[in-house]
């Protein structure tokens, strides 16, 4: 009997049923994949990536529309990092999502998202420390500690010295919480499928999680449950707002971004994977490297040990590296960055096995549509 001739149910011959099961194998990143209460059709997913291209008050534009819809063909689509609260700028021109106008004016970006059929997250973020001196109007940067960031930020006036911070107080953190909250709900309203706390590249809540810029002795410092305290707490308020399926987490325990460093990595994320768990999250994304190179260790085979739910990797990631990290359970998806800024239609490239388009650095914050929207897509003969 040769497979050709078998038959199931006398309908699918043996064959079909085969070559279906290693398409399927081969064809990891194009399994379906449940987030939350989403479907996602693959998990080729679009990393959050600041581009710089807001308007005037930290407002959401027809452009950013064109940018995110253009790649709506991925599983699913993180935002830029988006400011919850007023004066906490590090890029002049990042979006907020803390008043009505910025809601109202996001709303164009999930509309032209859900009419391609795309599914899209915001990244919510305040930046502590990693604000431009003046950015809050006189008031001063705020962070764990008085710990400052080396080196030079732009601003509108040019290059300046980072600002020294004030530690926040015990009294003010619970008005951060809040503001994270807040900004989930606001997230909703504009249409957003859900949002990602950022926990990241040496933003606030990563400037408490890290033991060297957390250089506090009350319960927000010292031990890893006191530096996790505030990202718990905005979890908590986060998901009792919108729904833990409706929220996802972005960490990165050993990017050096920022001035950032930690004494013992994989113990954080070993500890932070753990715990997270309770919240039921619709997943951990988790950065697996250091932009500089200053910090190394294997930080993915630790978070996937402990954590239970969807874990997402990122981080130079090719597409038959992620294939192979899915199909060996390491991960279950994959958050491409400048790939996917540089090719719109990523996973149709992916399918294809096409060349990709080489992204330009030069314009990944310059303004304007050049490196934004004007990359080009396959050509169909």
């Amino acid at each position: 009997m040769t497979f050709q001739s078998l038959s199931i149910g006398n309908t699918v011959s043996f064959t079909t049923v085969f070559w279906s099961l290693i398409w399927v194998f081969i064809h990891m990143l194009f399994n379906p994949l449940q987030v939350g209460s989403l479907t996602l059709p693959n998990r080729i997913l679009l990393a959050p990536l600041t581009r710089a291209r807001a308007d005037a008050g930290h407002m959401p534009n027809a452009l950013m529309a064109q940018y995110y819809s253009q790649r709506a063909t991925g599983g699913l689509l993180i935002s830029e990092c988006t400011m919850v609260a007023p004066g906490t700028s590090a890029f002049v021109n990042e979006p907020g999502i803390y008043n009505g106008a910025q809601i109202a004016a996001w709303r164009q970006v999930t509309d032209a998202v859900h009419a391609k059929g795309g599914r899209i997250f915001l990244q919510i973020w305040h930046a502590g420390r990693a604000a431009y001196p003046g950015a809050a109007d006189g008031a001063p940067i705020v962070s764990s500690s008085a710990t400052a960031i080396e080196g030079e930020i732009h601003t509108p006036q040019g290059k300046v010295p980072h600002a020294v911070p004030r530690p926040l107080t015990v009294e003010e953190i619970p008005g951060i919480v809040a503001a994270f909250a807040q900004g989930a709900r606001n997230a909703i309203a504009a249409g957003f499928d859900g949002v990602e706390v950022h926990g990241a590249n040496g933003y606030l809540i990563d400037q408490f999680l890290r033991d060297t810029p957390n250089q506090r002795t009350d319960a927000y410092g010292g031990s890893l449950e006191n530096r996790a305290r505030l990202l718990f707490e905005v979890l908590t308020a986060v998901t009792q707002a919108i729904g833990s399926e409706r929220v996802g987490l972005r960490l990165s325990p050993l990017n050096s971004f920022n001035s950032m460093k930690d004494s013992h990595p994989l113990a954080l994320i070993g500890f932070l994977a753990d715990r997270l768990n309770a919240f039921k999250l619709a997943y951990l994304h988790v950065m697996r490297a250091d932009f500089f190179g200053v910090q190394k260790a294997d930080v993915m085979p630790v978070a996937r040990e402990k954590y239970k739910g969807v874990l997402v990797g990122n981080m130079g990631y090719s597409a038959d590296e992620a294939e192979a990290a899915i199909a060996e359970g390491k991960l279950d998806a994959v958050a491409f960055g400048t790939a996917f800024l540089a090719n719109p239609d990523l996973p149709a490239r992916i399918r294809a096995k096409a060349p990709l388009n080489a992204p330009d650095s030069n314009t990944f914050y310059a303004g304007g549509a050049k490196g934004y929207t004007d990359y080009p897509t396959l050509q169909v003969a």
